[in-house]
């Protein structure tokens, strides 16, 4: 009795008040009616509430922590028909990231470990929880319900191979055939311009390809809680469901401020496409037109802070570690051997000065040296 008692007055509230799970970024205690339902819960009578794990605990993964292709073999015993079903779990893993991440398919993930279906989902059909699917119902419901939408293909033939079929499933092919990776093609439009008769300006123009391929923003970076079938099916009309303008604003406020700024985004007509010196001054299609943007700027999703002048990105040059042909122009003896800043006044390498050393001479119509092709 006495050891039952010391149990309750020490142990208990300790387990109970002390007891923290990491959720995402943030901390949450649990408490002791977290999960009984009862005051005072004993071994024989635990007042034991539904779990609520799927609120309290969930973590995603990276699509590369997790295996590349996995062979489900778990109904060779009870099937002479199929050959096990090769999935792509990778290329399904970086698809749900615009979806609900893992959670679409392990709706159980504790830190350190992601629970496997069959960890939860019994193999035989003879179970007495009938509200819980078994493992066979749970996968064909899992993978029937998406490939319904964006595709439509749904026969057994699509997922599981015939055991006396004469072609036999290569599995490096599940995930790359001809070095590509296998996945529906999908058109992705250069520029959408979406109506917006409520605002100040009637149009808004979204060039896509630029966030996409030269901003290097990643698709789940908007595209967030969404079925497959968004991009896939096969009538994208049927599925433009009615958003408020705070749903609207919601992808777009990631970057931009569309609480004050509206006349950024809503105009009368067509907006240009991104331009590097008109945004910022700064004229890359000189001598950087052809590099990435990561290459200047870093920081993912980070576009401002740079500054303007050469020696921020690449030091401090000199006429010993500079090859100045590189700008069109190969210095002649009299000039090759001169400081950088005797003709480039204040950093200025746009516009160089003659004046610190001739009275009767001017760029560009007085060259340094021989105008060559770049390459």
């Amino acid at each position: 009795m006495r050891s039952k008692i010391f149990f309750l007055l020490i142990i208990m509230p300790f387990f109970c008040f002390a007891q923290k799970i990491k959720e995402n970024h943030s901390t949450q205690i649990l408490k002791c009616s977290t999960c009984h339902s009862c005051d005072v819960p004993t071994k024989e009578n635990p007042c034991i509430k539904p779990c609520p794990r799927e609120k309290i605990i969930s973590i995603d993964q990276l699509p590369e922590e997790g295996p590349n292709v996995l062979t489900i073999d778990k109904f060779k015993k009870q099937t002479d028909v199929y050959e096990p079903v090769i999935f792509s779990h990778r290329l399904h893993a970086e698809m749900s990231g615009m979806g609900g991440g893992c959670k679409m398919c392990h709706h159980y993930n504790p830190p350190g470990r992601v629970i496997g279906c069959s960890d939860c989902h019994e193999l035989t059909r003879k179970r007495e929880d009938v509200s819980k699917p078994d493992l066979k119902g749970a996968y064909h419901r899992q993978c029937i319900d998406c490939h319904r939408l964006w595709s439509g293909k749904v026969e057994c033939l699509n997922c599981h191979q015939l055991k006396n079929s004469k072609t036999k499933t290569d599995i490096s092919t599940i995930v790359k055939k001809n070095g590509k990776r296998i996945h529906p093609q999908i058109i992705t439009p250069a520029i959408v311009k979406f109506d917006t008769p409520k605002a100040a300006g009637k149009l808004v123009t979204f060039y896509h390809l630029e966030h996409t391929d030269l901003f290097s923003i990643d698709c789940s970076k908007c595209h967030k809680n969404e079925s497959c079938s968004k991009c896939h099916a096969k009538d994208l009309v049927t599925l433009k469901a009615g958003k408020t303008l705070e749903q609207k604003h919601l992808i777009c406020s990631n970057c931009h401020n569309t609480k004050q700024a509206c006349s950024y985004c809503h105009l009368n007509t067509v907006k240009p496409g991104f331009n590097h010196k008109e945004r910022t001054g700064f004229d890359i299609d000189k001598y950087h037109g052809k590099l990435k943007c990561v290459r200047c700027h870093t920081t993912k999703e980070k576009f401002t802070g740079l500054r303007g002048d050469c020696s921020s990105c690449h030091g401090i040059w000199t006429h010993e570690n500079f090859r100045h042909k590189i700008t069109g122009i190969a210095l002649d003896e009299n000039h090759s051997s001169l400081e950088c800043t005797d003709c480039h006044q204040e950093k200025n390498y746009a516009n160089p000065t003659c004046s610190n050393c001739h009275e009767d001479k001017s760029f560009p119509k007085f060259f340094p040296g021989n105008f060559i092709k770049k390459r």
